[in-house]
């Protein structure tokens, strides 16, 4: 069974590592693409995807780099957090499972098999050739009153959504962010404890 779900995550996303079950991401590309500013000027929402194309490897490694990966040699991300609590994890619904991205070893570690992206919300769009984006964030990461880090989890948040916003506008990629989430059923599905909790969830894809 483990073989077949290699094989699958191999047909769908490109290169698979030698180790099991994790996808080996390549050196995310730090350089280039759109100017700042032309990005901001495309940034939107969207909700119209293709549903015939996948990302390879090296799309979800620049994609999700962007979002939070580690970008300088201390271990600091791209997206800020309270006091770099790094408390916003990243779970990546792909057609073959989700997966962990873990941005320190640079892969995408199997939690889940099987396709479960439309099990992350309602939108008739949700799961049509698209990455699922499940921001999670670890309140045991965070110091102070239980009030505060919810609002700084959901502040975090942001940042790391804007980031996914803004590499797609440059890649040429659309995207949503979004609030309406099955948030009980998921958080099972990911095995998630009561501390962890699910902020938003980003669809991004190809435009049809």
């Amino acid at each position: 069974m483990k073989k077949l779900l290699l094989l699958v995550a191999f047909a769908l996303v490109g290169t698979l590592s030698a180790g099991e079950n994790a996808l080996v991401l390549p050196a995310p590309t730090k350089t280039g693409g759109m100017p700042l500013n032309e990005a901001l000027a495309n940034r939107h929402s969207s909700r119209d995807f293709a549903a015939d194309k996948e990302f390879t490897l090296q799309q979800l490694s620049d994609l999700l780099w962007a979002a939070s990966g580690i970008n300088r040699e201390d271990g600091r991300m791209t997206a800020p957090t309270a006091s770099n609590s790094q408390e916003i994890d990243l779970y990546v619904a792909l057609p073959a499972g989700v997966y962990f991205y873990n941005r320190a070893g640079n892969t995408l570690d199997l939690l889940v098999a099987g396709d479960v992206r439309k099990n992350t919300g309602g939108q008739p769009f949700v799961g049509q050739g698209t990455v699922e984006i499940i921001l999670v964030a670890n309140l045991d990461k965070l110091k102070g009153a239980d009030a505060m880090k919810r609002d700084l989890a959901y502040i975090d948040s942001g940042y790391v959504s804007q980031n996914l916003y803004l590499f797609a506008a440059s890649a040429n990629l659309n995207s949503v962010v979004r609030a309406m989430v099955p948030r009980e059923a998921l958080a099972q599905t990911l095995g998630l404890n009561a501390n962890q909790i699910i902020t938003v969830v980003q669809t991004v894809g190809f435009p049809k």
